[in-house]
């Protein structure tokens, strides 16, 4: 990992964008990490455009502000395409993480001449295959974790673990089905 990866999720209320911040930054804080994560709210609303932050360190964090150019960018919502300039600010040396069941050139014409790393996630597929239901975050939190390599994909598994352990100790039986998800969705990256 580099000394410092900074990552904005851009999501619709309701879709957990910045659940999955947050949780990036405890698994990442877990790991020895320095981390800041954190959601930037506009209208606050239900299916309104959301923006979430994660700054990941090997040092100490002294900087407290959005982040406005990113390493890398998450997509939950493929819509938010076209109504959110997802590329502002965005390093072509980094990379962008689309929901979409569209292929990596398939979405590049969408984003603003940008010319770095584009990559793909069904997650809608990952999410119903996995937990019957589509909550898009899981997949895209492990998306994020192995296109911008912040943490082993062991280590990023076994904290999931213990963290979903944690979260839905009263409801194991979802347990299964979110490791599961991140499983699937650290393949199904394209």
């Amino acid at each position: 990992m580099a000394d410092l990866v900074e990552i904005r999720w851009h999501g619709r209320g309701g879709q957990g964008a910045k659940t999955a911040a947050l949780l990036l930054a405890d698994v990442a804080f877990k790991t020895g990490s320095y981390v800041q994560g954190f959601p930037e709210y506009g209208p606050e609303r239900m299916g309104a455009p959301i923006t979430a932050y994660n700054r990941i360190s090997n040092k100490e964090i002294r900087v407290h502000s959005n982040i406005y150019e990113p390493d890398f960018v998450v997509v939950v919502d493929e819509g938010l395409l076209d109504v959110v300039n997802v590329t502002e600010g965005l390093k072509e040396t980094g990379g962008i993480v689309v929901n979409s069941s569209k292929t990596p050139d398939e979405i590049k014409s969408k984003l603003a001449g940008y010319n770095g790393k584009v990559y793909t996630i069904d997650a809608r597929k990952v999410s119903v295959a996995c937990l019957g239901r589509y909550f898009p975050n899981t997949p895209m939190l492990a998306a994020i974790v192995k296109v911008s390599g912040v943490m082993a994909k062991d280590t990023f598994f076994a904290e999931m673990l213990n963290s979903f352990n944690h979260k839905f100790a009263s409801k194991p039986e979802v347990i299964e089905g979110n490791m599961n998800a991140l499983k699937m969705a650290f393949e199904e990256v394209k």
